[in-house]
């Protein structure tokens, strides 16, 4: 066990067993503190976690950004970093976490952002869906977690991008993906509704097509041959799919509020 520092790691889990391990042994020989928060876990995750040291904490899932606050509340460190379970802590990553450490650069910033690397059918890609840069490491009295399906974090102060990956191992394999990819598309669409968004036809003909374009072409999807080409195809369909959901969950709210109206009226 190598030296540690005042640094603790936020984990959401539920249902991990596969990945935790991984996960864990990646950064627990330099993070003081590792809080795996659960949300009822029927497999092994918690049993796993625990034999690794880690402090397992339940608490009732709402969704991922509120799951994430609530560790970050409970971390006795003043530096917090956020992995998910399926995410490994690159060798170059670690030593760039220590040095931060060091150089007292903690100190100077408030924010780092990590790029994330993502495993997709057999190998890392190197285009599509790159980069990706995230904050993920942060003093956790200068951020907040917001937003619905996916996080936004705000950040009360300078940021600084780290040298390093993190590791992502997403889908198992193609049905997988696109199993997760329509609920995470209907998810998104729920999101937008509640947010006020508003159903556009021309979004729903033309933003598909910029996601394609985005990822196959403007960042070189292209060169990550066939896995590229599924990636941006795959964006198509994610797009395509939550400006439908959104027209679907409209229409059901104005079913809904004519029913309404007509049982009054009677």
């Amino acid at each position: 066990m190598g030296k540690t520092f005042p640094l603790t790691v936020v984990i959401a889990t539920f249902n991990e067993e596969e990945n935790i391990s991984r996960a864990i042994n990646s950064i627990r020989d330099i993070a003081s503190e590792i809080l795996v928060i659960d949300s009822g876990s029927s497999d092994k995750t918690v049993e796993i976690a625990e034999n690794l040291g880690a402090k397992v904490i339940y608490n009732k899932w709402e969704n991922y950004p509120a799951q994430i606050q609530f560790g970050i509340n409970k971390a006795s460190n003043p530096y917090v970093f956020v992995i998910d379970a399926d995410e490994e802590v690159s060798e170059e990553l670690k030593d760039s976490i220590r040095q931060i450490f060091e150089n007292k650069d903690v100190e100077k910033y408030a924010c780092f952002q990590i790029n994330r690397k993502t495993f997709y059918l057999g190998k890392f890609l190197n285009f599509a869906w790159q980069p990706e840069y995230r904050i993920r490491i942060f003093h956790k009295d200068k951020v907040k977690y917001e937003g619905f399906l996916h996080e936004k974090v705000i950040c009360n102060g300078k940021v600084k991008k780290l040298k390093g990956d993190l590791y992502h191992y997403t889908y198992k394999d193609l049905e997988d993906q696109y199993k997760r990819l329509i609920k995470y598309s209907k998810l998104s669409a729920e999101g937008m509704y509640k947010n006020g968004g508003k159903f556009k036809l021309h979004k729903l003909i033309l933003n598909p097509f910029w996601g394609f374009f985005r990822e196959y072409f403007l960042r070189l999807g292209f060169l990550d041959g066939i896995r590229g080409f599924s990636v941006a195809v795959s964006q198509f369909f994610y797009v395509f799919l939550k400006y439908l959901f959104l027209w679907e969950i409209e229409r059901k709210k104005q079913k809904d509020k004519i029913s309404t109206f007509n049982k009054k009226s009677f």
